[in-house]
């Protein structure tokens, strides 16, 4: 069972990462917006800014639902379910939690998720 201590010290954590990436993706925004501004001259600039697009975008995709994750834990603080499997409603283990502070499965209940995507 996770003591308050534990609990207040996810969600400092969980605070600091979502702080850091609300700046990230508006820096990347921000970065993404001066691209298109640019005056491109020739093939070699379109295909370069095509390519920095892509990454960026792929950057924003996997940083907002990293984001909507870190929400949903914090919203699991305050409903006092933090650090419960969403599948079987088992304590996920506290080593899993140190590793990935958002995690809304077990490790088992994870793989099962997991091979269900695929």
């Amino acid at each position: 069972m996770l003591s308050k201590e534990m609990i207040a010290g996810f969600q400092e954590a969980l605070i600091k990462r979502k702080i850091k990436l609300k700046e990230n993706l508006s820096a990347t925004s921000v970065e993404m917006i001066d691209m298109l501004n640019n005056d491109l001259r020739d093939e070699g600039d379109h295909a370069s800014m095509s390519l920095e697009t892509i990454v960026d975008n792929a950057i924003l995709e996997q940083q907002s639902r990293e984001l909507a994750e870190i929400e949903l834990a914090l919203g699991k603080i305050k409903n006092n379910l933090y650090g419960i499997c969403e599948m079987c409603e088992e304590e996920i283990n506290l080593e899993r939690l140190k590793v990935k502070n958002f995690a809304r499965y077990c490790i088992t209940c994870r793989e099962v998720v997991e091979k269900e995507h695929k």
